[in-house]
């Protein structure tokens, strides 16, 4: 897992900050849309601002276009290598595209015909001529506002042609409020004030009129000027105006000749001039006409313009729209299916057997949920596995370690099926029943032809076994068996076992066979028995056999004088019988008692090939002759010399006196074994071989086949080389077709631990 976190931690930094830019692109499409709505509204964004604007739009749309295209393209390179969740994206970004395109489509078209039409109505002739109506409207009401105002100004100043500076200040008071003027001012010829009233009194220096004026006036007797609606002509809002104070409001003065009618040259001249505010709605009125009417013109002669800065803007909002709905089904439809992709991920992984800790989303939703519920379900899937494992770990330790066990058991281990079919054993089974039952697995212990008295007798213990109804002592059976000839795999090599064999039952009812091979236990009980026996024999017997001797010949001694002819030889033969055979007694009595106090062995390194070539010098004048075949470079072996020497002149004699006349010499052969932890001594005669009656029983004492002798030469060899830790095994020789006898001796090398 820690390799996979950096490597999701980066595709979701990347997935972050990709939403993120998208997200700002969005925020900044929208934001220029709106002020590119604004401008299509704004007077003073016109031309290169709007086209600016409009190109700058432009670019976000492209540039989310081709965001959306390498989306579609990723999309599609998905669907190709059939990944999972691809479909679920396109019909998501289809069905998103389609609900933000459709909608916006209808809304295109039915904005597009009523911005065409709406743009077609605004400049109608009857618009147009109801503008030009009202401009005219307003400038004759002012004209007409004027033209009065003109009339009772001249009407007044011929009241004041000949009155004096004193009388006309104060006329001119009361001619301000019948003329409803804010300010009247009386002008000398030259231009100076003479008497003012209204507005003007406060003033200092009253604005007076120019030369150019005067003259005008001189010619024309009377002169209306409207003043300040020059500077209002730039207002937005003329409405505003209704908020002004009077002084602020466009007004019209008249400048009329206030003196005498007569062309003298020294006629005192002078002038009324009058100032009237002109009304404030009036003034509004005719400046929202003025203001209307140009912008009618303008927008009349970009009319084209106008048209294409909507439509432009209305398919911008389209295509943004449009672009805008595809991303968010994008960017929805990853969210949607990544917490599949996760699931379906983890789920390939779990398919493959890998049970590694899972990635899990962090958010709270329903889906993330699932993966955090998935991942721990891995994990805990895991955590069983890795205990199952560790189990079986522990179990195939056990198991090697019983079957270590069973190895390395001297007892012989099977197990059979109800049918009594081997379906495993342990090499110490092998090694006691002579035969290779691994090579056997599945056959029936009767099918096997060295085994099958063997087998007929361990299915009838088990049957037995089976069939008694009352409980068994420890579940299981045991009884003794001696196998012998067509029981043992190789009864030419043998001597014959004893088995003592434990049947039981195991809990899947297949049936368990543990034997032990107890011959040489039994061998050495025999052999103590015999040493026993040989002890008291060669005590008891041993004792009155001098004095029958003596006996008899002191018989002979007295009755020999006194017997002559046929008495007298059988006095002899008598007596020479009986000195005879107890000199045979005394013999045997000798043997058994050698048997029975055999010294304990000396054991030291020998070299067993010179120890053999040395006893062989003896024989090199005997009538069967003994041949050598010793293998070179023998390591020395743990022996007792004199004892070896007993061993080798018993076997030797043995031999000899088994091999016919004229038949082939005694072989001695030695060779080392497979392991390298023993040396082998093998004698081979040419003789009739042992009788299956004498491989039975051939280390017991007084078992032979000589017609003269007393059977403890094998008994004898069998003890010592239980003394020397080795061992000893007769049977047939298998190296001739005529058959002969083998003894094979075993002795451990010396770099073995002695024991």
């Amino acid at each position: 897992m820690s390799g996979a976190a950096p490597k999701a931690l980066s595709a979701a930094s990347r997935r972050w900050l990709l939403g993120l830019g998208l997200v700002f692109m969005g925020g900044l499409a929208l934001v220029l849309f709106f002020l590119l709505t604004l401008a299509t509204d704004h007077r003073a964004f016109e031309a290169a601002g709007y086209v600016n604007l409009l190109w700058l739009n432009l670019t976000v749309a492209a540039v989310l276009g081709l965001v959306l295209l390498w989306l579609a393209v990723r999309l599609l390179v998905r669907w190709r290598r059939k990944r999972f969740g691809s479909r679920l994206l396109v019909k998501l970004a289809a069905i998103f595209a389609l609900v933000g395109f459709v909608p916006g489509l209808l809304i295109y078209v039915v904005s597009y015909q009523f911005v065409s039409r709406s743009i077609d109505a605004w400049f109608d002739v009857r618009v147009e001529s109801a503008l030009t109506a009202g401009l005219n409207l307003g400038r004759t009401t002012l004209d007409t506002l004027a033209a009065d105002l003109s009339g009772k100004t001249r009407a007044a100043a011929g009241q004041l042609g000949g009155v004096s500076d004193l009388t006309a200040a104060l006329m001119l008071e009361n001619l301000r409020e019948q003329l409803r003027a804010s300010d009247t001012i009386l002008w000398s010829s030259a231009g100076q004030p003479i008497a003012t009233a209204g507005e003007s009194r406060f003033e200092l220096a009253p604005q007076r009129p120019t030369a150019t004026l005067l003259r005008q006036v001189r010619n024309q007797r009377v002169v209306t000027l409207i003043e300040g609606l020059e500077e209002l002509e730039g207002i937005d809002d003329p409405q505003s105006l209704l908020n002004l104070p009077t002084r602020d409001l466009p007004r019209v003065r008249v400048i009329a000749v206030a003196g005498p009618s007569g062309f003298g040259l020294n006629d005192d001249i002078r002038f009324l001039q009058v100032t009237a505010p002109l009304p404030a709605a009036l003034v509004a009125d005719a400046l929202s006409v003025q203001v209307a009417n140009r912008e009618y013109q303008e927008r009349a002669l970009a009319r084209d313009s106008l048209r294409n800065m909507y439509i432009g803007t209305l398919t911008l909002a389209l295509f943004l729209a449009v672009f805008g709905a595809v991303l968010l089904a994008v960017l929805l439809g990853n969210q949607l299916v990544r917490p599949l992709l996760v699931l379906a991920e983890g789920m390939r992984d779990v398919s493959r057997g890998d049970l590694t800790p899972k990635a899990a989303l962090t958010s709270k939703d329903e889906l993330a949920g699932l993966t955090r519920t998935f991942a721990h379900m891995t994990q805990e899937l895991f955590e069983a596995r890795q205990a199952v494992q560790q189990s079986m770990v522990q179990v195939d330790a056990a198991r090697a370690s019983l079957q270590t066990i069973l190895d390395n058991l001297t007892a012989g281990v099977v197990v059979l099926d109800a049918h009594h079919r081997v379906l495993s054993s342990n090499p110490g089974a092998t090694r006691i029943l002579r035969v290779p039952l691994a090579a056997h697995l599945g056959d029936a212990l009767e099918q096997i032809a060295p085994l099958k008295p063997f087998g007929a007798w361990v299915r009838d213990q088990f049957e037995r076994f089976l069939s008694e109804s009352a409980v068994h002592d420890g579940g299981h059976w045991q009884q003794s068996i001696e196998l012998y000839g067509n029981g043992l795999a190789d009864a030419t090599q043998s001597q014959g076992l004893t088995l003592i064999a434990r049947g039981a039952l195991l809990p899947n009812g297949d049936h368990l066979l543990v034997f032990d091979d107890v011959s040489d236990i039994i061998s050495a009980q025999r052999a103590q028995a015999w040493g026993e026996v040989a002890r008291r024999l060669a005590h008891e017997i041993k004792n009155p056999l001098t004095p029958i001797q003596l006996a008899a010949e002191r018989l002979e001694m007295k009755l020999s004088p006194q017997l002559e002819g046929p008495a007298l030889g059988v006095l002899h033969k008598s007596v020479t019988t009986i000195v005879d055979q107890v000199d045979a007694m005394k013999r045997l009595v000798n043997e058994f008692r050698d048997y029975a106090r055999l010294p304990a062995a000396q054991l030291q390194p020998q070299d067993l090939n010179a120890l053999i070539q040395d006893i062989v010098g003896l024989y090199e004048a005997s009538e069967t002759p003994v041949k050598l075949e010793l293998t070179p470079g023998l390591p020395a072996v743990w022996a007792d010399p004199q004892q070896l020497r007993q061993v080798v002149h018993n076997l030797v004699q043995n031999a000899q006196d088994a091999t016919p006349a004229g038949a082939g010499p005694v072989l001695l052969r030695t060779r080392l074994s497979d392991s390298g932890q023993r040396v082998r001594l093998l004698v081979l005669d040419e003789g009739p071989g042992f009788s299956e009656a004498i491989l039975k029983r051939a280390f017991e004492p007084y078992v032979t086949t000589k017609t003269k002798g007393t059977g403890l030469g094998l008994a004898v060899v069998k003890k010592i080389m239980d003394e020397h830790g080795g061992r000893v095994e007769v049977g047939q020789r298998q190296d001739r077709p005529d058959g002969g006898a083998q003894v094979t001796l075993s002795f451990k090398v010396v770099n073995m631990q002695h024991s």
